[in-house]
């Protein structure tokens, strides 16, 4: 029966991001993964990596400067799948005063340290490209930078990148049940598609199943006493909707409300705007889905901004994740900390002890990384053989641009790749960066890549994420590992799905 050092059960981001490190530290690694991996929460994010700048009013500023230095990190780590992004707060002065709001924005300038991209700003909205598709009452607003990242394909990126440094994956697989044992803890397994059981050892096991991180739990023979057992979890639902392009600028507006929330309104996929998020606590994790109150709250707001009325007849997609956030006690849904908790069950109190169990609560995308960082950290001391910190340097699969940004990484694919539109070559290359030659190989033509599904889709593409990238359903395909579904019309999508053999 195969033994590991550690045994990671969940796939998204903080699974991932924690089994990639401890891979590249030398410990023998699984993650298992019972849906896709970044099929729940990951996948359901603003798709922004940035500080935080409304968790200042939380006074939370620990956590917005570990953002915003994690931000930085990884504009260089992976400058495919993360860009820079201007942001647009227009200013109402009955909700937030200037001052305050330069305050705020000075601050989040200077925590962090020393940044890449430009310090925040006073414009004028009158007559400039920045009130372009506002209400002209809208004269002033302020200018900040954060980063905007596909989140689904950072999760990927991770697995790859564990994988690559000899982390065994194991793709759709139900953890079913874990227990303690003189050989390590004993994790028993079944594959969800062809029903296959088995069993793996492991010494250590981290449960980074985020909303169902108590319920995972359950599955964990435990003592009633266990540190892990005493934390909580507060599951918060955010919902987004996407509507045609509202603007023509490439920056994001960040829009205020009366209830003292704001939301993001930002430019996605060339074509679309997304619109997001909403709080809304929900007593257990389940299917998430938005509801009319929710597209009523988030067109409401855009609306008190927008030149152009918003309504929920422009609403062309959906999507609403749960997020798992540690419980802090606060009523307020928005005031919930998103910091993350850790809590360790190191076994002294067992009859098997030196067997530990880390339970990851909360967390956020952006400090994924800095979480794996302080989880490794406590699990060292059951580690000595275990290397030093690495990830800070390392670019992940795909971001080795070189010194090219990502436009110009793009003009020299468009010379080697005539035949494809310049737009289908940034899709691409946002998907796959360095790794995108790969992809494309020596084809000479578009006949050479296949059967043509719609979306800037081709079959060889199809191929490499089935064989490279786990991915097992249409659904895998259209909407996480790419995002060609939001380009295809129903018909295709639902002749892919028929099609489609993993």
């Amino acid at each position: 029966m195969e033994q590991f050092d550690l045994f990671v059960i969940g796939g998204g981001i903080n699974g991932a991001g924690i089994a990639r490190d401890a891979a590249g530290r030398g410990l023998s690694v699984a993650i298992a993964e019972m849906g896709d991996f970044a099929s729940a929460t990951s996948q359901w994010s603003s798709k922004l990596i940035h500080g935080g700048l409304r968790y200042l009013e939380y006074y939370e500023f620990r956590l917005v400067a570990e953002s915003l230095r994690e931000r930085e990190r990884l504009l260089q780590l992976a400058p495919h799948l993360i860009q820079p992004l201007a942001v647009l707060v227009p200013h109402e002065p009955h909700l937030r005063p200037a001052w305050m709001i330069r305050a705020g924005l000075y601050l989040y300038d200077f925590l962090g340290g020393k940044k890449s991209v430009p310090r925040s700003t006073s414009v004028s909205l009158e007559g400039t490209p920045y009130g372009a598709g506002l209400q002209t009452r809208l004269k002033q607003g302020f200018l900040y930078w954060d980063a905007r990242v596909d989140d689904a394909r950072l999760v990927i990126a991770n697995v790859k990148s564990a994988a690559a440094l000899g982390a065994q994956i194991y793709a759709t697989t139900r953890v079913t049940h874990v227990v303690r044992t003189a050989q390590g803890w004993r994790v028993e397994l079944k594959n969800v598609l062809t029903g296959e059981t088995s069993a793996v050892y492991a010494r250590g096991l981290v449960n980074a199943t985020g909303p169902w991180v108590k319920e995972t739990q359950d599955l964990i023979a435990l003592d009633p006493q266990s540190p892990v057992k005493k934390a909580g979890v507060r599951h918060v639902k955010g919902s987004h909707i996407i509507v045609p392009r509202i603007h023509a600028g490439e920056h994001a507006l960040l829009l205020q409300n009366a209830d003292k929330r704001i939301i993001f309104v930002i430019p996605y996929q060339h074509d679309f705007t997304l619109i997001g998020t909403t709080d809304v606590t929900v007593a257990e994790y389940e299917k998430p889905q938005i509801t009319p109150d929710e597209v009523s709250y988030l067109c409401g707001i855009a609306s008190q901004y927008l030149a152009k009325r918003v309504t929920a007849a422009d609403v062309i997609s959906t999507y609403s994740g749960v997020r798992p956030l540690y419980d802090d006690g606060k009523v307020n849904a928005s005031a919930v900390t998103r910091d993350y908790v850790l809590r360790l069950d190191d076994g002294r109190t067992t009859q098997h002890p030196n067997f530990p169990l880390l339970s990851v609560f909360g967390g956020k995308l952006t400090t994924y990384r800095e979480l794996a960082l302080h989880a490794l950290q406590r699990l060292e001391k059951f580690y000595p053989q275990m290397k030093p910190e690495w990830t800070h340097s390392a670019a992940l699969p795909g971001g080795n641009l070189g010194t090219a940004n990502l436009a110009e990484f793009v003009a020299t694919l468009k010379g080697e790749y005539g035949y494809l539109t310049t737009i289908h070559l940034e899709r691409i290359a946002a998907r796959h960066g360095s790794e995108t030659r790969a992809v494309l190989g020596n084809a000479k033509s578009r006949e050479e890549l296949g059967v043509y599904h719609g979306g800037g889709l081709y079959e060889r593409e199809v191929r490499w994420l089935v064989e490279r990238e786990w991915a097992r359903t249409a659904e895998d395909v259209l909407w996480r590992r790419t995002k060609a579904g939001l380009f295809m019309s129903s018909a295709r999508i639902q002749a892919f799905t028929e099609q489609f053999k993993p």
